[in-house]
């Protein structure tokens, strides 16, 4: 049985860096400066892919699954397009635990569930979609909306 993936987030100042190279990225404003970046931290290539969680909209509903778009029940989506490589010093570990306020504590924990029942295909589908943008470049409709993993790479190695 493979490990168990936990929720992390990443340090603000790492996502506003990496968000000035990619137009995937979502970069907190001053209005929602509050908000988290959280997501799942896989292995990939040798090094550390971060892929946000996104709350769940009712846009979602409609949607269907695909290689890199993943529900998380009703109260998440993995975008594995939007994944970006991360050094471990950006890595913060969320104890769901120790989560002050109630409701988000729930949520993450069902969050965490959730993830790990599907552990599995996250992990594959993360290097498949790795594998389809190294290997295909901007040519396919799947490739355009992935992140550029090699300037990223990069970046992560320079930061």
């Amino acid at each position: 049985m493979r490990e168990n993936i936990r929720i992390y987030e990443i340090k603000s100042e790492y996502i506003k860096y990496v968000g000035n190279y990619q137009k995937h990225i979502f970069v907190p404003t001053e209005s929602k400066k509050k908000r988290k970046y959280i997501g799942v931290v896989l292995e990939i290539n040798n090094m550390k892919y971060f892929a946000p969680l996104s709350s769940y909209k009712d846009k979602h509903k409609m949607m269907k699954e695909s290689v890199d778009f993943i529900k998380i029940k009703d109260y998440a989506v993995i975008n594995l397009n939007n994944m970006i490589p991360v050094p471990d010093s950006q890595i913060v570990v969320i104890d769901i635990n120790k989560e002050k306020d109630m409701n988000y504590r729930y949520l993450l924990q069902a969050e965490s569930r959730e993830v790990n029942r599907q552990r599995k295909r996250i992990r594959k589908n993360a290097g498949i979609v790795y594998d389809h943008k190294m290997h295909n470049g901007n040519s396919t409709a799947l490739a355009k909306r992935t992140n550029d993993f090699v300037l990223l790479e990069r970046l992560c190695r320079e930061y």
